[in-house]
């Protein structure tokens, strides 16, 4: 019995150490593992390698309605023409009237409806809606303006609503910006397209020498007939791919500029989107209106009671109006600062966190120029991607800009200047004396909106994140502006951006700024990058 006892006791020494060795095992195996098992091939040596079709994690913490793109970015649907370009919307015979009967005058603080109709090129009124038309109310004599509300009824006919804000004489313009089968086009391209432009990747041996290839937001759109090298952001998840170079490795990538414009249309879609029908002003259906103020009134504007302005209020509609080319917010109760000296005393004691494209980047400028003593430090960067900086040391001021990242259209960049946002974001402590201010939109026109989410997913971590740690910190999104008429950034598409970013931060405690609206409010020529009478009022 002794030998026997002796080998049980070893058998069950092994099973004990076999269930534990299956246990550690199973705990290993079940721990989250960022790294995904591929066949041998390119890598970055300082980003992970990661699938195309992995999401990443924080897509979970994004509100519900922006995870139904279906149900956000609706637009009403175009039927096929056929390919008759008479049929389209025509701003030459599409008509608009007022409501009701004209009056003699009308009473600020109320408003004045219009019905338009949409009619194509043969006069005939359109029988369903998608145009992008847009309205304002102008005042030229009191360099006011403000945009009106245009509800598409689906029929072809649209209700025009405009708020009376200020006293004295007053117009309506509306203005056809796409028809609706030029809408159809961009729509497709944006969905179906995975890239409309792409983008130039130079890699540097230790010898000197140098390697370009094509590089975009997907594999397939790099190009490439091989492998692909594949580079995640270590803090967002985001992904970028450049086509392998031919004999240098993946980690040896350097620079980043813009690439090619790619050929996404037939000549019926050019058809549908040349300047001829493209943002044009409808002939004059109103005559000037006269606003008088209120019997009991003393103000020329309609101006109601109002909270101070701070992150977290609910946006009005229109979010506000200009008026002696002042821009009036219909949310809160703000101030105007026009001097060099009440700039300085605003942004006294702070730190300025500017990320975004160039129409962020312009606020820096103005500023740089606004205030002498605001001086730039030449960190010896591209101007197009930064980092850019400036400092006021008696009043304790810092303003920096820096570029999103990719995708980011410029002249060669280094790779390493390229920082996500919620890369940035993550390195910042934040507090009282911390502003941010994210400005995001141009540059992801030119993708499916599935990419702007997944990148909008990131930041929204990485806000809510700070806000976490330090609540004091203020937090400034800029809605995209107005500007673009092409197939690669119409204002179509801003509408559709702007609605996810407002979706995408609306439950975290921030500050909207309705660029989209402050640039389309007066009767000035659309500029992707406005001039300084927006910009100022901007900030």
């Amino acid at each position: 019995m002794g030998p026997f006892v002796e080998q049980f006791k070893g058998y069950k020494n092994l099973i004990v150490a076999l269930v534990f060795l299956v246990w550690i095992l199973y705990f290993i195996l079940s721990l989250p593992d960022s790294t995904i098992h591929r066949p041998p091939g390119p890598r970055a040596a300082s980003k992970s390698a990661c699938k195309p079709t992995e999401y990443p994690s924080h897509l979970s913490f994004l509100p519900q309605e922006l995870a139904n793109l279906t149900h956000l970015l609706y637009w009403p649907p175009t039927p096929g023409d056929e390919g008759d370009i008479l049929a389209s919307t025509s701003p030459q015979t599409s008509t608009y009237r007022l409501r009701g009967p004209a009056q003699a005058s009308y009473a600020l603080g109320g408003y004045l409806e219009a019905i338009l109709v949409a009619r194509d090129h043969r006069g005939r009124p359109k029988t369903h809606g998608g145009d992008l038309f847009r309205a304002q109310l102008l005042g030229p004599g009191l360099k006011a303006g403000v945009p009106g509300d245009v509800q598409d009824l689906e029929n072809g006919t649209y209700l025009l609503s405009f708020p009376l804000l200020w006293a004295g004489q007053a117009r309506v313009q509306v203005r056809l910006i796409h028809s609706s089968e030029a809408v159809g086009v961009l729509r497709r391209i944006w969905r179906e397209k995975r890239a409309t432009v792409d983008f130039r990747g130079y890699f540097r041996g230790p010898t000197g020498a140098e390697e370009t290839v094509i590089c975009n937001v997907d594999p397939q759109s790099t190009g490439a007939k091989g492998p692909t090298c594949q580079y995640r952001d270590v803090v967002s998840s985001e992904l970028w791919f450049c086509a392998q170079p031919p004999t240098l490795p993946c980690n040896s990538l350097v620079g980043h500029s813009s690439g090619s414009y790619l050929k996404v249309t037939v000549p019926h879609d050019e058809a549908l989107l040349a300047w001829n029908v493209t943002d044009k002003v409808l002939p004059q259906g109103i005559s000037p209106i006269q606003i008088r103020m209120a019997a009991t009134g003393n103000s020329s504007l309609a101006l109601s009671p109002q909270l101070p302005c701070r992150p977290g209020l609910p946006a009005s509609k229109p979010s506000g109006f200009y008026h002696q080319d002042v821009w009036h917010s219909l949310s809160c109760s703000g101030h105007s600062f026009s001097t060099a000296d009440s700039i300085l005393g605003c942004l006294a004691g702070h730190v300025i966190h500017m990320i975004g494209d160039s129409t962020l980047r312009q606020w820096w400028e103005y500023l740089r120029d606004k205030v002498p003593s605001l001086k730039p430090v030449d960190l010896h960067a591209i101007h197009q991607a930064g980092p850019l900086m400036a400092v006021e040391t008696a009043r304790g001021i810092v303003l920096n800009w820096r570029a999103h990242g990719w995708p980011l259209r410029c002249l060669r960049a280094p790779v390493a200047s390229l920082h996500s946002v919620a890369q940035e974001l993550s390195g910042l402590a934040g507090g009282p004396h911390t502003v941010v201010v994210l400005g995001l939109g141009a540059h992801f026109t030119t993708f499916p909106p599935s990419i702007f989410v997944r990148r909008l997913a990131g930041i929204r971590a990485a806000v809510a994140a700070l806000l976490a740690r330090e609540p004091r910190t203020l937090v400034i999104i800029k809605l995209a502006n107005t500007g673009y008429k092409s197939v690669y950034g119409s204002d179509w598409f801003t509408l559709q951006i702007n609605r996810l970013l407002r979706a995408a931060f609306a439950d975290l405690r921030v500050a909207f700024v309705d660029a989209w609206e402050m640039t389309s409010s007066l009767a000035l020529p659309d500029n992707i990058h406005p001039g300084r009478l927006i910009v100022s009022n901007e900030l």
